[in-house]
């Protein structure tokens, strides 16, 4: 019997996000647009306000699969003229992408910031990181788990950024994102947490936008709400 009320329940659910699927106005301009899924209009918006991907810089895109951060960074970039570079990481497979260069590569490895270095013929300008890990459905939990996965991307971006660069990466709301924000503060000169109007209203989601990579650089950081 309760096999079947989770089944019920699941159905529901699944029914439900399939037809908020079917109705989203950012699944249809991503399909109409050749972006691999709807998140490409995160970044987008928040690129279009931050200015984050100049043409002719370096990315590195972090848990990159299916690829949508990566598409937007290419073609702000310069990818596919060889003007920028784009590096797209991920433990799972992803379809190729024209100018980005996929590495199959778990970036918690500790030798991983030395092996992507060469790879972007030096220091990154951006690092950007859209990783989610699997949901739990239980909040506490599945906020824990994506902190886990911002705080070891924000330490990968410290070893892998030039001085002046960018991070961007996914967090969630829940209490210690305030801690990873007040850590940034120290390498970073501006710090703040954004939310794009393509983040849907009734998600925890935000980003994390730190910019001016201080590199040893002592500066004043400045911090915006």
């Amino acid at each position: 019997m309760l096999k079947a009320r989770v089944h019920v329940a699941r159905s529901v659910s699944s029914k439900r996000w399939l037809e908020r699927q079917l109705n989203d106005p950012y699944v249809l301009r991503a399909r109409k647009e050749g972006f691999r899924a709807r998140a490409a209009f995160k970044l987008i918006e928040i690129d279009d306000k931050h200015h984050l991907l100049k043409p002719g810089g370096s990315v590195v895109d972090l848990g990159a699969a299916p690829g949508s951060w990566s598409q937007v960074a290419a073609r702000r970039v310069g990818a596919a003229q060889g003007s920028g570079r784009v590096l797209a990481i991920d433990i799972l497979e992803m379809a190729p992408i024209a100018g980005v260069e996929f590495l199959p590569l778990d970036f918690l490895d500790a030798s991983a910031p030395q092996k992507i270095k060469p790879l972007l013929g030096g220091p990154a300008d951006v690092v950007l990181s859209d990783m989610a890990a699997n949901a739990t459905g239980h909040r506490k939990t599945d906020h824990l788990k994506i902190m886990a996965l911002a705080e070891a991307a924000a330490d990968f971006a410290r070893e892998v950024l030039a001085a002046g660069g960018a991070f961007l990466c996914k967090v969630l709301q829940g209490g210690t994102e305030a801690t990873l924000l007040t850590a940034l503060k120290r390498d970073f000169s501006v710090v703040k947490h954004v939310k794009p109007a393509a983040s849907r209203s009734d998600s925890a989601e935000l980003y994390l936008l730190a910019t001016g990579f201080r590199k040893g650089a002592v500066l004043a950081p400045r911090a915006i709400k």
